[in-house]
């Protein structure tokens, strides 16, 4: 694949851009006009904000009039728990959510319940429903469509069905599933979707709030000039949004992709398997994203493992990637039960569109380099 992008294993932090996404934007940033501007070059503008809204439409299964331009996945998330407590929804919401969910939850004037996952990383669906059975009021629960940090992906249907039973409306982050699997927001069940451009080809800083029903479409945070139908000011941001259509076009059939990449995640587990005992791939046994494979190398810190892979080329993440270049100890993994141990040793290894084996005989070769040298220490 790429030789710009050697040794990169880390998609779900950020992939890397597609070339098709590159010369989009290049094109968009060669043409003045702001969308709301009548005269020409406004209304070009226009053309391609719309344009874009219709093929991020196509992407998830919903009308063009469903698609709220954000500036990624957290702004609309926000989106979905602030109008909630306008609503004074009590929020459900899995134990291993990411941060722009899980760190909102305290500031909801009606309160949150956190949802335990089991030791596969999947989300318990007989505690949500007694949960939900015990809320008298208005409520929202909300799912993410796969981890970050493991790729474990959730019952999300079983989870909107049990809500919808109890008369709760559904949210589900699902930023890590285009590009590594199919996301229809009617398959799911659910209200309202969250992705993001960055993780599967596009550029950062562009993303969208997904409605389903438009009869639960947002009230805006930002106020000002009423842009989205009055759902999020600002000025759009048109050489994002053009780039976000394209990456929608690049990853609308994604089945050959999704098993080429598969293909090589299972290849690079087997490997590091077969090379060192005591190797544990957090989540084996459940439903997976087919990029992303968290590794525990027990006893050796995940920050000792990122840098030294660093050091040799390779590219991958302790944990989520979204929290200021910080290494601490997995929420996610912590709520699975893993032990402290386990827990501070795992690393995050994700694939993607430019990866090939080349990539995976890298990060082998770096990882039981390691794992030698390490193994190799006198006893103390």
């Amino acid at each position: 694949m790429s030789e710009r992008f050697s040794g990169y294993l880390d998609y779900n932090a950020t992939a890397p851009v597609r070339p098709e996404v590159s010369a989009a934007i290049s094109f968009a940033l060669d043409y003045p006009g702001n969308p709301s501007s009548v005269h020409l070059s406004g209304r070009e503008a226009r053309s391609r904000v719309e344009s874009a809204r219709e093929e991020v439409a196509r992407l998830v299964g919903v009308s063009p009039g469903g698609v709220v331009f954000t500036s990624g996945g957290t702004e609309a998330n926000n989106l979905v728990l602030q109008n909630s407590a306008r609503q004074n929804r009590h929020v459900f919401a899995s134990a291993i959510e990411h941060d722009s969910i899980l760190n909102v939850l305290p500031a909801l004037q009606n309160g949150a319940t956190l949802i335990p996952v089991g030791v596969e990383g999947l989300v318990d669906v007989d505690a949500l429903a007694e949960q939900l059975g015990k809320n008298s009021g208005p409520a929202l629960v909300s799912i993410m469509l796969a981890n970050n940090e493991t790729g474990v992906i959730q019952p999300v249907r079983q989870v909107a069905e049990i809500a919808k039973d109890h008369g709760a409306v559904v949210h589900c982050d699902a930023v890590q599933g285009p590009g590594k699997v199919a996301v229809s927001i009617a398959d799911l069940g659910v209200d309202w979707l969250t992705i993001s451009a960055h993780k599967f080809g596009g550029p950062q800083g562009i993303g969208a709030l997904i409605v389903g029903d438009e009869s639960e479409t947002p009230t805006a945070m930002l106020f000002g000039g009423g842009q989205e139908r009055g759902r999020r000011s600002g000025t759009e941001n048109v050489p994002g949004i053009v780039g976000f259509d394209e990456a929608a076009k690049c990853v609308a059939s994604i089945r050959d992709e999704s098993q080429r990449v598969r293909a090589l995640r299972d290849r690079l587990e087997n490997e590091i398997q077969a090379a060192a005992d005591g190797v544990v791939i957090v989540g084996e046994t459940a439903p997976r994203l087919p990029n992303t494979s968290c590794i525990v190398m027990p006893g050796v810190p995940a920050e000792t493992q990122v840098m030294s892979l660093d050091l040799e080329g390779v590219k991958v993440s302790a944990g989520a990637a979204c929290s200021s270049g910080k290494v601490s100890a997995s929420h996610v993994l912590k709520a699975m039960g893993l032990p402290d141990e386990q827990a501070g040793s795992a690393i995050r290894v994700s694939l993607g569109w430019a990866s090939g084996a080349e990539d995976v005989d890298q990060f082998v070769a770096a990882w039981t380099k390691l794992r030698q040298r390490l193994d190799d220490r006198p006893a103390p």
